[in-house]
């Protein structure tokens, strides 16, 4: 049985623009990313991803839209990684370069999914429509999924922090 680990996603997006982060240390190192990271004990999944995002991009939201909800199995891992990913339309500050993150606006018709985790390309589609989706994606290393489920959902699930 994997034991599961929570974590945040957040994109900022703008008409027809989306904020992205170019990873440089640590896990996915080389992607361009949303920003986000682990939920901290006591803290709740949305407080979360606001820290991170202050961290990471020097940017504040007061408001975050919940998404979705992927799970991430990595063959070898004994972790499954529990995401929920979150998306602001609105936001303070200007994005500032981090030691973990260095900020870029990407047209949304111009994202580098070929620089990316191998699943955004697959439900960045339903984010950008402010769709809600939930997913499990298993990866061999960082960039092959041998399989995968991704659907469309009404609502997402509330989660309670432990």
């Amino acid at each position: 049985m994997l034991s599961s680990r929570l974590l945040t996603l957040v994109l900022v997006v703008r008409p027809g623009r989306v904020l992205l982060g170019m990873k440089k240390r640590g896990f996915g190192a080389g992607k361009w990313n949303g920003f986000g990271g682990k939920v901290q004990p006591g803290e709740s999944i949305e407080d979360a991803a606001k820290r991170e995002l202050l961290e990471e991009s020097g940017l504040t939201v007061d408001e975050l839209e919940k998404v979705g909800n992927i799970k991430f199995e990595f063959v070898g891992e004994t972790q499954l990684l529990d995401v929920h990913i979150f998306r602001a339309d609105a936001f303070h500050g200007e994005p500032t370069e981090s030691d973990e993150m260095r900020p870029e606006w990407f047209d949304s018709n111009k994202v580098p999914f070929s620089q990316m985790w191998a699943d955004d390309v697959l439900w960045f589609p339903l984010m950008f429509q402010k769709k809600k989706f939930v997913g499990y994606f298993k990866f061999q290393g960082d960039d092959v999924i041998l399989s995968h489920t991704l659907e469309e959902v009404q609502e997402l699930e509330e989660v309670q922090e432990k």
